[in-house]
């Protein structure tokens, strides 16, 4: 365990000692706050990075800003309705089928057990809370489910139909795999304060996973940034968008109408405000402020933590990690799975101070 906690410290510093270079300008960091205490443990990738859907919760997706208070508490675990985008229908699923499918879609079968128990747990969590919220307020947009999924995309929630189409002579073998994690979790959930917490997740953090505070301004306590260095040695860590100036100034003007992209293309990107995690709070485009997403979705970065430099008529980017970055890193639970870890553990480390529970 020694040997653990000396070997996450050694790669949290590195991460921490690679300096932030500058956006087309001066970069301005903005002061670090804590990082909560947790209990040691370690945290590597798989040899491939999930492949996340474009559900609320997950990595590669946007996800919407976080209620500022709990729902009241109403009766659950009646199944979950959810509104499939890709067919216009209503299906309904029991809880433990919801949760099979929603393993699938976010995580590869074949991760580490533990890893699969997490997010299992994640998920079963944000979409619970979510159908708390929907029974209390209905949105007649989603016409009497409890939140919208797009099975052919395989975002949020599939059937064992589709698993089996996807996965073919492997599907006896992966199906084994995924309920048996399932149902060593299932009807378990997160709590704070005695209500369900916001668990949200994503792909691969740049090293350090960001606060709901820092990216979306609203405060949880169990969304803060903790180290997750794991994270760095995951296929898709880093990668890169190169556009050419008119491509770039096309994609800018859509997101900031009013940026002045004229004159000398190598001036068009001032300066940037950054989280104390890395992620690109606000920058300058065009004399135009955007926010980190803002510019991660018109130039379509995989994440909000990038530098951008430009050459020979050409702007190119540099991306760390993949996702919105708060909560769990998907590629560092199965880093902390493969270093022993167990489904409670990973679930502490990156929700520090809630607690499992049961609906």
């Amino acid at each position: 365990m020694k040997g653990k906690i000396m070997l996450i410290i050694l790669l949290f510093l590195i991460l921490l000692l690679v300096p932030l270079f500058s956006l087309g300008g001066k970069t301005i960091v903005k002061p670090s706050s804590a990082v909560p205490a947790a209990a040691s443990r370690s945290v590597a990738a798989s040899s491939s990075p999930p492949s996340p859907s474009s559900g609320a919760a997950s990595s590669a997706s946007k996800k919407s800003e976080p209620e500022t208070s709990a729902p009241a508490a109403v009766k659950t675990g009646a199944g979950f309705k959810i509104y499939d985008s890709s067919s216009g229908k209503v299906i309904s699923v029991a809880d433990r089928e919801f949760l099979y499918g929603a393993i699938a879609a976010e995580m590869s079968p074949a991760a580490p057990a533990e890893a699969l128990k997490a997010q299992g747990v994640a998920a079963y969590t944000y979409y619970s809370r979510l159908r708390q919220q929907q029974r209390l307020k209905p949105d007649s947009s989603l016409k009497g489910a409890d939140f919208s999924a797009d099975t052919k995309k395989w975002q949020i929630y599939v059937t064992k139909e589709q698993m089996q189409a996807r996965w073919g002579g492997s599907f006896s073998t992966n199906y084994s795999m995924l309920t048996k994690a399932a149902d060593a979790v299932c009807g378990q959930v997160l709590k704070c304060g005695g209500e369900l917490i916001d668990a949200t997740y994503f792909a691969i953090s740049s090293g350090q996973t960001e606060s709901a505070e820092a990216m979306w301004g609203g405060k949880r306590s169990y969304l803060v940034s903790v180290a997750s260095p794991g994270d760095a040695f995951a296929s898709g860590f880093q990668t890169g968008v190169t556009l050419t100036a008119d491509q770039f100034k096309a994609a800018a003007l859509k997101a900031a109408p009013k940026a002045n992209l004229t004159g000398d293309a190598a001036k068009w990107v001032g300066a940037a405000v950054r989280t104390a995690a890395g992620s690109v709070e606000s920058i300058k485009i065009g004399g135009a402020s955007l926010t980190g997403t803002a510019a991660r979705g018109a130039f379509g970065l995989r994440s909000a933590n990038f530098t951008v430099s430009y050459a020979n008529g050409k702007f190119n980017f540099t991306v760390k990690g993949y996702g919105h970055g708060v909560g769990m890193s998907q590629v560092g639970a199965q880093f902390m799975a493969n270093q022993g870890s167990d489904y409670k553990q990973i679930l502490s480390w990156y929700y520090p101070g809630t607690a499992l529970g049961t609906l």
